[in-house]
């Protein structure tokens, strides 16, 4: 999918819950209006530091938006197409990665391992959504629109940077430790911070904190990949543009399909797909 081209086509019926629904972008306006919301969260809300030339568009984008497909969250109450925009989720697989030349998460993190694994692999990137719908009904909503895809184009394993607010690593410190000791990726699957980048996540003994706390201080994105089964890459990243540390994510698909699937067969059951 490209930003003057998108396919016109479904790739999947949209899944609805009342006024909401999950699909992907189909128009370059609702590519223009996700990069619009993204902007608003990420130098808005979060304190990334946009150039002179996002500064002026007001818009987060790069080259990666033009071979990506674009899952979008929908208010039907706010309008049709671009107006209704809420939420969205970056989807790179295999095949759009290599017209850039490699992953987005390849800046920061060897993914030698997961490009050898045996299946098709996902790379999920850019969520948010806008301030006034974050709940679980809309989080739920793009687990399922990423689960229909999944589905369709039969992956096998999805990862991605996901991030911890902040570039502060000892403030992070009993969160990134726990996260080491109790969701360390198996050694077939872990990607491993760029040695000029990588930052240790062991940072306080393991014995010093209590781990129902530590996950109970985690971003709601993060622990959703946990509840997945998530795995957690070696080393965290600091990202000084967008004011995040990042830690690499990977998800085997068994429990998001074995969660979605049925549900939805049973929305796309007569439909094209």
């Amino acid at each position: 999918m490209t930003e003057s081209s998108p396919s016109s086509a479904p790739l999947f019926a949209e899944i609805q819950a009342g006024n909401l629904g999950v699909r992907l972008a189909t128009s370059a306006d609702e590519i223009d209006a996700m990069q619009a919301l993204r902007y608003r969260v990420f130098y808005g809300e979060m304190g990334a530091k946009a150039d002179a030339a996002t500064a002026r568009s007001q818009r987060d984008r790069d080259a990666y938006d033009a071979v990506a497909d674009h899952l979008l969250v929908v208010d039907h109450d706010l309008g049709e197409g671009a107006k209704g925009v809420v939420g969205t989720y970056r989807l790179i697989r295999s095949e759009a990665a290599a017209k850039i030349g490699h992953f987005y998460s390849a800046d920061e993190y060897d993914l030698s391992k997961l490009e050898a694994f045996d299946g098709k692999i996902l790379e999920l990137g850019r969520s948010c959504v806008a301030e006034q719908y974050r709940g679980r009904a809309v989080m739920q909503l793009l687990w399922s629109g990423i689960a229909a895809y999944v589905f369709h184009h039969d992956i096998a394993l999805m990862f991605g940077c996901a991030s911890l607010p902040g570039t502060d690593t000892d403030a992070l410190a009993t969160e990134l430790t726990y996260l080491y000791y109790h969701h360390l990726a198996p050694a077939a699957i872990r990607p491993r911070a760029l040695p000029h980048r990588y930052i240790e996540m062991r940072r306080v003994d393991r014995d010093s904190f209590d781990p129902r706390r530590a996950l109970a201080a985690l971003p709601p994105l993060v622990k959703g990949y946990l509840r997945l089964g998530g795995f957690v890459g070696d080393g965290a990243v600091i990202d000084a543009q967008f004011n995040t540390t990042d830690i690499a994510v990977v998800v085997k698909t068994d429990l998001v399909t074995q969660k979605y699937a049925h549900h939805y067969e049973r929305q796309s059951r007569g439909s094209a797909v």
